[in-house]
């Protein structure tokens, strides 16, 4: 059964691709590691835009669940559905917010927010302070949860649930029944662009 389309399935790969770049020109300490960031921060827009406005599995009205359903889950009272679990869901929520933290922290290590207004009054040393701290903090964090979201994958594929091939071909062969809205490509091409030129509008202004 697919559960997973290409915007979304392009977004998980390419999203580790530049986490590991990333990791790798931050501890470094050289290499285009704004550029980098600048790319993931439009990458994560994407994805943001995308979970408002695209396809079914890929909604976070979808996938984000109350707690009351996580406790369910666990407790094995819940059966599958397409897409993410509500363990899953949480996962994704924590490492897009966690990820968005680190980006934006980022812009401002980088001097992106120098321009913008009454920054005088705000981005005292203290608060800069405090944004290196953070930036810092995350980069330990964010290898954390990835690790533990490998151990997650394992445990499923242990259960005969591959979800990393899912992700590849778009269809969980453990589910046989039920449909999923897809949106059109177009429209996720289109919040690219918009996402491409919000962070070039960041640029330009900074």
């Amino acid at each position: 059964m697919k559960v997973w389309d290409l915007p979304t399935r392009l977004y998980h790969w390419l999203q580790a691709l530049l986490f590991a770049a990333l990791i790798i020109s931050g501890n470094q300490g050289q290499g285009p590691h704004v550029q980098l960031g600048l790319a993931l921060f439009t990458l994560l827009l994407w994805r943001v835009l995308w979970g408002a406005l695209g396809s079914q599995t890929s909604r976070f009205t979808d996938f984000i669940s109350s707690p009351k359903s996580l406790f369910s889950y666990f407790r094995g009272k819940q059966g599958h559905k397409a897409g993410h679990n509500p363990a899953g869901g949480w996962m994704v929520v924590l490492m897009l917010l966690s990820l968005l933290l680190q980006c934006l922290s980022g812009l401002v290590l980088g001097g992106f927010a120098d321009n913008l207004p009454y920054v005088d009054l705000w981005l005292t040393d203290s608060v800069f302070s405090f944004v290196e701290l953070l930036h810092v903090v995350l980069a330990k964090l964010l290898p954390i949860l990835i690790v533990v979201h490998l151990l997650a994958i394992l445990f499923y594929k242990l259960r005969s649930k591959p979800l990393v091939w899912a992700m590849v071909t778009g269809y969980q062969k453990h589910l046989s029944a039920g449909s999923v809205y897809f949106v059109s490509n177009k429209r996720a091409l289109l919040l690219l662009v918009v996402s491409v030129l919000v962070t070039i509008a960041i640029v330009v202004l900074s």
